[in-house]
């Protein structure tokens, strides 16, 4: 028998928490190796176990789920996560997007269409719940930019290039200070500037964009 997938489920509610593990225990080719409430919790749980695939609900305490996927995926880029959470506006859902997840299902689905989501994962496609919209359905299906005018990197000067790039590396403020020989207060200027152009808002944004113009290797 093969080995089976080794998932880690990030849920802050126990007894859901549970209910998931069940099912997934359910299956003899899955196997839960690691359970997260939180953000923080979640990162170290795929530090240590690298597993296949990450079951995660959005609303977490410790993190914003945004920078948790983008840590996740920068700490083990093999790892897919899908999101399992409840329904939320469709800006929120584009960013979610936009930071890497690889399926996205509602957390008022059944367990058939839980798993269905799961395997379509585990085996390099992408899921998203009926529920979302077409159009964000063709943002994740075809990894295209989800906004209608594409932020003008042009525009950036060569310094906040450089600063966009150690931020989607993963780099602190502090770090990127000392890399650039720069104080902490001008990156900071520089951060701020850069989601201004772009009108992207977080740090998953920047590094969705950075990784899509090749920047970075992921």
């Amino acid at each position: 028998m093969e080995k089976p997938f080794g998932i880690v489920i990030v849920e802050d509610i126990t007894i859901l928490r549970q209910a998931l593990k069940s099912i997934l225990s359910s299956q003899p080719e899955l196997k839960v190796v690691g359970e997260a409430g939180d953000g923080p919790e979640a990162i170290r749980s795929v530090q240590n176990h690298s597993p296949d695939l990450v079951l995660m609900d959005l609303s977490m305490p410790g993190i914003a789920a945004l920078d948790a996927i983008t840590e996740i995926k920068r700490v083990n880029p093999q790892t897919k996560i899908l999101v399992h959470t409840v329904p939320s506006d469709e800006e929120y859902i584009l960013s979610t997007l936009q930071a890497g997840v690889d399926g996205y299902v509602f957390r008022s689905c059944d367990s058939t269409e839980l798993l269905m989501a799961i395997h379509h994962v585990l085996e390099g496609r992408y899921y998203v719940s009926p529920n979302i919209s077409a159009a964000i359905t063709d943002c994740l299906l075809r990894r295209k930019q989800p906004f209608a005018i594409r932020p003008a990197l042009e525009t950036l000067s060569q310094r906040e290039k450089q600063v966009l790039k150690l931020i989607a590396e993963g780099h602190r403020n502090k770090e990127i200070s000392a890399l650039l020989a720069i104080s902490v207060k001008t990156v900071e200027k520089h951060r701020t500037n850069l989601m201004k152009k772009l009108d992207l808002h977080n740090v998953a944004a920047l590094t969705a964009l950075a990784t899509e113009k090749g920047m970075i290797n992921r």
